[in-house]
């Protein structure tokens, strides 16, 4: 029996283990401190930083299994998921990795192994491709391995060339290809080869080795690297369709399991599940996708990964309703995918709850949707213009794309129903305005990529000089809030100037930091940086520092002004931390930690952070939670975070290694990028820890510190993502002591004590509560009144009784009261009313069921008439509503009515 996924994975990350690399675990889909990248697409992203030079792991080679997403957002991205036996959105990319170790002899030998002795596929069946000029690889593979020249190619830059972007890392790259055998073949050349490049099935690539050997300048020119490295990627779903001999990646145990488990829910026959293929396997690919995106705390939103998140599983939904599927299913197909993955990626099993609420409501929310895009899409098709030409415009098809997530072929579909087809070349071109605005908006990744270059030369400058201990910037901000250093660099814009001026925006390179940098939801600590003379007591110039950053590993800069004096390299400085607004910081961090912790215990395991803002005037916590809060609920995780506090509990960090961190169960956060060594954050006493998470801000020594914790507010940011805002200390007590001199004010002006201001309230609320009803009594005797003398205004229209006219009303209820008394009265009629609401005009349609057979529309009529007043409505044949702006002209629109009733009587007679 051929190898599972499952051994086929373990045994790649055994084998590099067995050749010394260090195991390391999958990073996020979302990359971190990356803002280049929307999810992580590869093995190396959470090594970029390493392969940089700017980031120093305790190894030198690794291997990983790492979660990728490749997919933009694009609608037409998508559409190969399903119909291509090898298109996926989410998939795994087996990789090892050398950081100036070991390189191409060592890389190759490697993949040769371990495809040919580990995996025992046949080496008669591999293809290897090189780099053109890469005479080093070619020999490896023809002389040291021993392949045949006739299956090594030298291809060119296209294939076989590696780039980071247009400057920096890059080199050549070989290729294992595999030989489906000439019986696969679907291009038809008779001499068809690897060397073709023409897409031919017969061959499919399996691993592709890139050798990072040179530095590329923006002219072109290449420079040998002063260390190179080895970054490899296989996908673990085109290997194991390899090894176990399926051409489709579908028919492998990822897919398989999850294929046969939508066919027992929908209870399809073997020949139904095959008619249904396409929409069995966009279902199962989404799944995966879905299910490790929320897994990873992407939440379904209108932009960014939440916009991808949605599209997927939208698209996902709309193909299982095709299907089959009746109500909400893809929990369902989430379930299968952790039962199935969840062996390797626990968090899947830690997060189900999170992903099924997010799955289902977002299931829901979609059912909304459509409900909502079909109505929109009929009033669309309904209208004059496409009614005469038959044709919907792109732009409105689109507009239902983009607005309300309909699809291209929903829109099509409901359209021929109705006769009418779509503009699709319009569709495509707002499309592709619409990737043109996205283009545009991403422009600031070059800008950024261009700034971290000049960032990087800096410090380099400073390594090169031997002005960084261990080449970076040490920062000290656990052990103290000052330190004397010199001034290093002084930068305007990411450039080294030698001096500054008072007014001058700058930031300023010291040795040392103790000025905590905005990492973890915690902002930046704000102070001074000050030069004083010998013995001088004010300061010879001072920069006040509003931000410390760290736009590289390695290097933080001081940003601020100059406020007195100049600046110049080479000066000692001291830099101190505002330590009133540090403590309050602190304060609000290690509240959020107990936040945290009350939230798990009240709501239940399945809140985990999704986004905090850790401020000195308050903190913000968002978490992952379906429902809104109660106040019992809010109560009492307010009382439980107090009673931590008031219970002095020492607060204690401590370093270990992320996998022992997580077996002794502390908490990892969403979307945090963490390395192998871990900061641990314990609230409680030993053995009996109150919270423990892994963090890096800087946190009181005893809860006591916090004083007091309150709940300012609770609210939904997202689906399944509620938000709680608090404060806690000063800003705490300041909180109360308003409260209580507001409630005082509000006690002497309702002449009452403190105490009794709830039922002085409730007293007066019952008192105007009869004045209400006493004055909406009066208004119906009055409309009465009105609707006796409006009864003269009737009009005959073709035997018609037609009533047009405005009223003193005060909202529309009273003149939809009025039009129900007009038909109670004659039966059979048609009756406008327009009445200053807001001091806008609004109306009042309704038509008789009897006239509606003669062709007459209250939607339509209050249409036609608030369109006289610039405005808009409609409803059903028999009632509708509208209102305008232009309330000026609302008698002229009512004198509309009855030529309008007498042409519709005409036109259907």
């Amino acid at each position: 029996m051929s190898m599972t996924s499952q051994e086929i994975r373990q045994r790649f990350l055994d084998y590099f283990a067995s050749q010394g690399h260090a195991v390391v675990q999958s990073s996020s889909l979302i990359p971190v401190g990356d803002p280049t990248l929307l999810f992580t697409n590869a093995g190396m992203v959470q090594f970029k930083d390493v392969f940089l030079g700017l980031e120093r792991r305790p190894y030198t080679r690794a291997t990983s299994v790492q979660k990728c997403m490749r997919v933009s957002g694009k609608h037409n991205d998508l559409e190969n998921v399903g119909p291509s036996p090898r298109h996926h959105t989410f998939f795994e990319m087996l990789g090892n990795f050398s950081f100036g170790d070991y390189f191409k002899r060592e890389a190759i030998h490697y993949a040769y192994e371990l495809i040919t002795q580990v995996y025992g596929i046949d080496p008669n069946r591999l293809v290897f491709t090189v780099y053109k000029d890469d005479d080093e690889a070619y020999d490896i593979w023809t002389k040291e391995i021993g392949v045949p020249t006739e299956r090594v190619f030298r291809m060119g830059e296209k294939t076989n060339f590696w780039a980071m972007g247009d400057t920096g890392p890059c080199g050549p790259t070989t290729e294992i290809h595999y030989d489906w055998g000439p019986e696969a073949c679907t291009c038809g050349d008779p001499n068809c080869s690897v060397a073709l490049d023409n897409g031919c099935d017969r061959w499919l690539e399996i691993w592709n080795l890139v050798f990072m050997q040179y530095n590329q300048a923006a002219d072109g020119t290449r420079t040998p690297l002063p260390r190179t490295g080895v970054d490899t990627g296989m996908g673990l779903e085109r290997i194991t369709s390899v090894i176990q001999n399926k051409r489709s990646n579908y028919e492998t145990d990822l897919f398989v399991p999850i294929l046969n488990h939508i066919q027992e829910l929908l209870g399809d026959s073997a020949e139904e599940a095959h008619r249904k293929q396409v929409a069995y396997r966009v279902i199962a690919d989404h799944g995966r996708a879905i299910t490790f995106l929320i897994g990873d705390g992407v939440i379904p939103s209108s932009e960014g990964r939440g916009y991808v998140l949605r599209l997927i599983l939208r698209r996902a939904a709309r193909y299982g309703h095709k299907a089959g599927f009746e109500g909400p299913f893809l929990t369902k197909i989430a379930d299968k995918v952790i039962e199935i993955m969840g062996g390797h990626y626990r968090e899947l099993h830690e997060r189900r709850a999170f992903i099924h609420e997010t799955i289902l409501a977002e299931e829901k929310r979609f059912q909304q949707t459509l409900t909502t895009g079909l109505a929109v899409l009929e009033d669309m098709l309904s209208s004059p213009q496409v009614q005469k030409a038959r044709v919907l415009p792109g732009e409105d098809a689109f507009r239902l794309y983009d607005t309300y997530g309909f699809p291209l072929d929903l829109t099509r579909d409901v359209a021929r129903e109705h006769g009418i087809s779509v503009d699709e070349a319009g569709y495509q071109q707002a499309m592709a305005r619409q990737r043109e605005r996205a283009r545009a908006a991403a422009h600031f990744t070059l800008e950024y990529e261009e700034q971290a270059e000049r960032y990087l030369k800096v410090l380099e400058s400073l390594r090169s000089a031997g002005l960084l201990a261990e080449g970076a910037v040490r920062h000290v901000c656990y052990e103290t809030m000052e330190v004397e250093a010199p001034v290093l660099a002084i930068l305007k814009n990411a450039e080294p100037v030698s001096v500054a001026h008072e007014g001058d925006e700058v930031e300023i390179v010291l040795p040392q930091s103790p000025f905590y940098v905005e990492s973890g939801g915690q902002v930046s600590d704000t102070g001074v940086i000050a030069h004083y003379g010998e013995g001088q007591e004010t300061p010879v110039w001072q920069v006040s520092v509003d931000e410390a950053r760290r736009p590289l590993p390695g290097l933080i800069v001081h940003a601020g002004e100059v406020v007195q004096g100049t600046v110049r390299v080479g000066d000692v400085a001291r830099a101190t931390v505002d330590q009133e607004r540090r403590r309050d910081i602190m304060r609000n961090h290690t509240a959020t930690h107990l936040l945290h912790a009350a939230l798990r215990r009240v709501l239940g395991e399945h809140v985990h952070q999704a986004g905090s803002l850790v401020a000195p005037d308050r903190l913000r916590f968002d978490f992952t939670h379906a429902a809104m809060m109660t106040e019992e609920e809010l109560a009492a995780v307010e009382q439980m975070v107090n009673d931590a506090i008031l219970a002095a509990y020492p607060v204690e960090t401590s370093w270990t290694t992320y996998r022992q961190a997580i077996n002794e169960g502390v908490m990892a956060l969403f979307g945090e990028k963490y390395g192998e060594e871990v900061r641990v954050v314990r609230v409680g006493r030993p053995g009996d820890a109150f919270s423990q998470e892994l963090c890096g801000g800087t946190h009181v020594n005893n809860t006591a510190e916090i004083g007091l914790f309150h709940i300012t507010s609770e609210g939904s940011v997202g689906a399944g993502v509620r938000r709680i805002e608090a404060v806690t200390g000063r800003w705490a007590h300041r909180l109360v002591q308003r409260q209580l001199a507001l409630l005082h004010r509000t006690a002497t002006f309702l002449g009452c004590q403190d105490e009794e201001v709830d039922r002085k309230v409730l007293n007066l609320l019952d008192q105007i509560q009869g004045l209400q009803k006493e004055v909406a009594q009066l208004r119906q005797a009055l409309a009465r009144r009105d609707f006796e003398s409006l009864l003269q205004k009737v009009q005959d229209v073709n035997g018609v009784k037609v009533l047009a006219a405005s009223v003193d009303a005060a909202d529309i209820d009273t003149m939809r009261r009025m039009s129900d008394w007009f038909r109670e009265r004659l039966g059979s009629g048609v009756i406008v009313l327009g009445a200053a609401i807001g001091n806008r005009p609004s109306f009042i349609a309704a038509v008789t069921p009897d006239l509606v057979k003669r062709g007459l529309h209250a939607g339509q009529l209050v249409k036609a008439v608030a369109e006289a007043v610039g405005g808009g409505g409609g409803g059903r044949p028999t009632m509708a509503q509208a209102g305008g702006r232009d309330l000026s002209r609302m008698n002229e629109a009512l004198q509309l009515v009855p030529g309008w009733v007498q042409r519709k009587l005409h036109s259907h007679s």
